[in-house]
């Protein structure tokens, strides 16, 4: 059986369309940008009441972020700043903590603390919660709806940033892909506009991040991004230095692609071509990994767990799926555009895209342990899951490699597919429906040689028009019959094609990863907020719940522990025993133990009495000194069933 090849509008619009279906319900249930850092803690606490107004605000965060003098607002109930805008630095080790002072003499009332930074891996972070002085009161403070990095400012910077991302794949995968498997490329005009645009994309996606950034990371209004003080600021941070960078090294590639399609492409000696080749190889390589780099040194690889072996692994990633995805693009603009590509280049490229899926697999496999971290962060966060969908696509696109390799074995050789095509004599009568409908042409008048050149102004307009037309369609009849005259190479032209598709999705994964917060820090941010629990304030008691579960017959229930006033020196401890429905539980034994695991203090035994049925109380409790505590509770339900649950509390 024949086998033929497809149309390229038809087949070609059939899965661009697919993709970009699949393209836009990623994009479209993409929530706003997560950051790598997240607030863990604050000082008040979310949700206060204080007896006195504190001299300053103070917020923790689980990685570093940068602050500006207006990172942190206080506003009072009128919507008015509280805060003297001076910011403090009172990070300290590991701990990343910032501040802002108070103005004396606040009255009470419920104030609003609103705080937006931009995290080390250059996403925007904001959020906002309340503390009372005295007693709550009602606010007139309004928040803003939209989230940072959102909106259309948000929409318009991810899309610069998935182009600038295919781009990058085009541009250094395109260039490879010519001088490592197909040095005649550098000749195709095809092969050359593919790449010429991969470095424009890159170009101008650079450029519209750079613009964008302000108001990405500032108020989101979109006519900031011509706000040339806000450039200013920009350029100034870890980002803007990376992508003003990244324009400087696409000056580089300007120079490389001018010489690759310029003096290499018309170099006819061997030996000094090999010579160009080697230079072009070398320098295009350092170039390629700087542009790289500008991502490794801006984003996830530069912050967190061992920076300084992520950010080399970032590279190496990037660099293989520009090699693979950048090269697949151009083979698939080949096959379809100079169907003369040799078998040579194709099994060539096919071993560099198996180098670079083992690149992939053990770049891939580092990122995934340090930015997930545990199975739980594997499925149960937004990031994992992202991960696991890239992973499938990774599975997919490999299988349809491995049929695109398998057409490839089947290859006939251009040299005898031409010899095949000569002996042929026939121009099909219809030309190819991508030709734009060009009228038909007979055997007579395809095998008819040219006529003899008239004088210029012996010419009808309206004949030479007529023969211009049958020239064009014999040139793309004959392309037409070269393209089909190897049936296994149209089996390659689908499988590279079905590639590409699930190659513009895995693309676009990738950018929303690189857009959303690892699964180990969310994990552990989720861990340090438990943690630290509730906070104790002046003339406030601490007030917690301790799920437990003894394993035994009604061993499950809750315990209300109420620490009062929650502060240094005597306190009353109440316990409350409930059932998961809420009603009192009679246990047997109830034991408190309270510990100062900073000062080696502890632990500190309290044995409260039974008032009544679910209630538990003692008196006099003394906490010897502030900091923060580990109240630890045992829950007895039977004679042989109990256990001991816990939680830390910050006691002033």
């Amino acid at each position: 059986m024949t086998t033929t090849a497809p149309r390229l509008g038809n087949a070609l619009a059939r899965l661009l369309i697919l993709a970009a279906a699949l393209l836009g319900t990623l994009l479209a249930g993409a929530a706003p940008a997560s950051a790598h850092a997240a607030l863990t803690g604050s000082d008040p606490k979310d949700g206060a009441v204080v007896a006195t107004a504190p001299k300053e605000v103070n917020l923790t965060f689980s990685e570093q972020v940068a602050m500006s003098p207006d990172s942190i607002r206080v506003l009072d109930p009128a919507g008015r700043r509280a805060d003297t805008g001076e910011m403090r630095d009172l990070c300290s080790g590991s701990v990343v903590r910032y501040g802002v002072e108070l103005r004396a003499g606040l009255p009470d009332g419920t104030y609003t603390v609103a705080w937006q930074t931009v995290s080390a891996d250059s996403h925007p972070i904001a959020g906002a919660f309340t503390f009372s002085i005295g007693a709550p009161s009602s606010t007139s403070v309004a928040l803003p709806d939209q989230a940072p990095g959102g909106g259309l400012v948000g929409t318009l910077y991810g899309i610069a940033r998935y182009l600038s991302y295919a781009g990058f794949a085009v541009l250094v995968g395109g260039g490879a892909f010519v001088l490592a498997c197909w040095p005649r490329g550098a000749s195709v005009r095809p092969v050359q506009q593919t790449v010429v645009r991969g470095w424009l994309t890159l170009t101008v996606a650079t450029l519209a991040m750079l613009l964008l950034r302000n108001p990405y990371t500032g108020s989101g209004e979109l006519s900031d991004a011509f706000d040339l003080a806000g450039l200013k600021t920009v350029l100034e941070t870890k980002t803007g230095a990376a992508l003003t960078s990244r324009l400087l090294l696409l000056g580089a590639a300007a120079l490389f692609v001018a010489v690759l399609f310029g003096a290499y492409a018309r170099r006819t000696d061997p030996k000094e071509k090999k010579d160009l080749a080697f230079g072009l190889g070398l320098g295009g390589t350092v170039v390629a990994a700087g542009i790289a780099g500008t991502w490794a040194l801006a984003e996830h690889a530069s912050t967190g767990l061992q920076p300084g072996v992520a950010m080399p692994v970032d590279i190496l990633h990037l660099l293989a799926v520009a090699a693979w995805l950048g090269g697949l693009t151009v083979l698939l603009v080949a096959l379809y555009r100079a169907p003369s590509v040799e078998r040579s280049a194709v099994e060539r490229f096919s071993k560099v895209a198996f180098g670079s899926v083992a690149v992939l697999a053990a770049t891939g496999l580092y990122q995934s342990w340090r930015q997930v971290g545990s199975w739980s962060a594997l499925t149960g966060t937004r990031y994992g899951q992202l991960l696991l969908v890239k992973i499938g696509l990774m599975a997919v696109l490999i299988g349809i490699a491995w049929v695109s390799r398998r057409w490839t074995q089947r290859l006939a050789d251009p040299a005898t597919r031409e010899a095949d095509a000569d002996e042929t004599d026939e121009v099909p009568e219809e030309t190819d429906e991508s030709a734009g409908g060009e009228p038909e042409v007979s055997e007579a008048e395809a095998a008819e040689p040219a006529e003899p050149a008239e004088p210029a102004e012996a010419i009808d307009p309206q004949r030479a028009a007529q023969l211009a037309r049958q020239r064009a369609a014999v040139a793309t009849a004959r392309r037409k019959r070269e393209r089909d005259a190897d049936p296994e190479r149209g089996g390659l032209r689908r499988s590279v094609l079905t590639e590409a598709a699930v190659a513009v999705v895995l693309l676009a994964v990738t950018t929303v990863l690189t857009s959303t917060e690892p699964g180990r820090t969310e994990e552990e941010a989720g861990r340090a907020t438990s943690a630290s629990g509730p906070a104790a304030v002046p003339d406030r008691p601490v007030d917690i719940r301790l799920p437990f579960d003894t394993g035994g017959v009604d061993g499950k229930g809750v315990v209300r522990l109420s620490l009062d006033p929650g502060r240094t020196g005597a306190n009353a401890l109440h316990i409350f025993v409930e059932r998961p429905n809420g009603k009192p539980l009679d246990v047997p034994e109830i034991k408190v133990a309270l510990t100062l695991e900073a000062k080696d203090v502890g632990p500190l035994p309290v044995a409260p009495d039974r008032i009544q049925t679910g209630h538990w109380s003692a008196s006099g409790v003394q906490i010897p000194m502030p900091g923060d505590w580990k109240i630890q509770v045992t829950v007895r339900t039977s004679e042989i069933d109990q256990t001991t649950i816990d939680k830390n509390v910050k006691i002033g």
